[in-house]
């Protein structure tokens, strides 16, 4: 049986009612405005039309354009997870006419999500304080790699760049004589432009119910980067100790054998992580080395502790180690492939994967919903579309006329 994708019927979702503008394009914020829709939020995709002047591709139409074949287009956007639950519009911004559209349907939307680099959308007559002047109940948000402010607003980046002037990706890493280890894309792109951007605009909504008022959410990735240092351990407890936190010498770096990723007989992986002195206890009694539970913090014993502890893990196949230290009840994880975690029992059971019914493509996989509520649950209603597919029906709901559209199309508008 197919996990469920849809809520119960008849439940109102947590955001009903609310119409999101959504010019991420293929960035992670992409990511913020998939959650709004999930959890009920109609979200119109603004594209630029492909080959429109200075078009980054605002997101999947370089994608399209790509494909050439528009089913296989349509295939590749209805197993896209951040496609689902949105409309898609295309409206050349870079145009006068263009500008005038977006500024109608501005009227009516209470978030506009974009991802720009400062400026950009003020060029386009589509910054913050035009789109609130024509509806003071908006919420901006606006989402980049420094914030709008400061020296460095304007310099390029992705994620390592902003990892990396955060502080964070400094302590990432085994020593301090190797460089440090990029952490693909989630310490600024999905921790921080995709979570921080969902909050944001989750508490301007909030807010703007007390106030009646919207305002600007400004995400930097790099503002929110350095927020991550407060959970950070030899980060976190700094402005006290004095004592600065160095890659491969904090008691969680990955260098010490209670925070240490094990090899196991069938060449696989196993994070074992028992940082507490109790977790430790039950580690290494269940390993049959008790002479190491009062050396967990000795530094002149870890590589010793690590070499032991690794030849024992070679003894048995992850999988078992796994069920052994989960009974002894020591914090542990396998290292699990892309294709071994959605068969995982806690992820079916989380239904973290879902089987969608499409009538195209029949059964079309997606990622599951990583928040869940109980009496306001998300939903997949739709598995999105093409670039520019819903630009008709949206713009004749907005009160435009059939002749009103071509003219529109012949300015080059849409």
């Amino acid at each position: 049986m197919a996990p469920r994708a849809e809520g119960r019927v008849g439940m109102t979702t947590a955001l009903e009612g609310i119409r999101v503008l959504d010019l991420t394009g293929m960035g992670p914020a992409g990511c913020a405005a998939m959650t709004l829709g999930d959890m009920g939020a109609d979200v119109i995709r603004i594209d630029l039309p492909v080959g429109s002047s200075g078009s980054r591709g605002v997101g999947d139409g370089l994608v399209q354009h790509l494909l050439g074949d528009p089913d296989e287009a349509a295939r590749w956007f209805a197993s896209l997870s951040r496609s689902r639950n949105r409309k898609n519009v295309t409206i050349n911004l870079r145009s006068e006419a263009g500008q005038r559209v977006f500024h109608k349907l501005v009227e009516t939307a209470d978030v506009v999500l974009e991802a720009f680099r400062p400026g950009v959308m003020d060029r386009m007559n589509a910054g913050y304080e035009t789109l609130s002047s024509l509806n003071p109940r908006l919420i901006y948000c606006a989402v980049s790699g420094y914030g709008q402010t400061g020296p460095y607003h304007n310099i390029p980046g992705h994620d390592a760049n902003f990892a990396a002037m955060g502080g964070v990706l400094a302590l990432i890493g085994r020593n301090r004589q190797e460089a440090p280890v990029c952490a693909v894309n989630v310490v600024a792109d999905m921790a921080i432009a995709f979570v921080n951007a969902a909050l944001g605009i989750a508490l301007a909504l909030l807010a703007r119910e007390r106030t009646g008022r919207g305002q600007m959410v400004d995400i930097s990735m790099t503002d929110g980067v350095i927020s991550l240092l407060t959970g950070i351990p030899g980060a976190m407890e700094y402005f006290h100790t004095r004592a600065l936190p160095k890659r491969g010498e904090t008691l969680t770096s990955g260098t010490t054998a209670s925070y240490y990723v094990y090899r196991t007989k069938d060449d696989k992986w196993l994070t074992v992580c028992p940082i507490e002195p109790k977790f430790w206890a039950n580690l290494c009694r269940a390993l049959g080395h008790e002479e190491y539970i009062p050396l967990q913090y000795d530094r002149g014993r870890q590589q010793e502790m690590i070499d032991t502890l690794q030849g024992i893990f070679l003894t048995r196949t992850r999988d078992e180690w796994f069920d052994l230290l989960a009974e002894a009840d020591v914090p542990v994880g396998k290292v699990l492939e892309f294709d071994e975690l959605q068969d995982d029992p806690q992820v079916k059971a989380r239904q973290m994967f879902l089987d969608v019914k499409d009538p195209r493509f029949g059964v079309i996989r997606q990622f599951g919903f990583g928040i869940k509520l109980s009496d306001t649950p998300a939903t997949i209603r739709n598995l999105g579309g093409a670039v520019g597919s819903d630009t008709e029906a949206v713009l004749r709901e907005a009160g435009y006329s059939p002749d009103e559209l071509d003219e529109l199309r012949r300015q080059g508008a849409i």
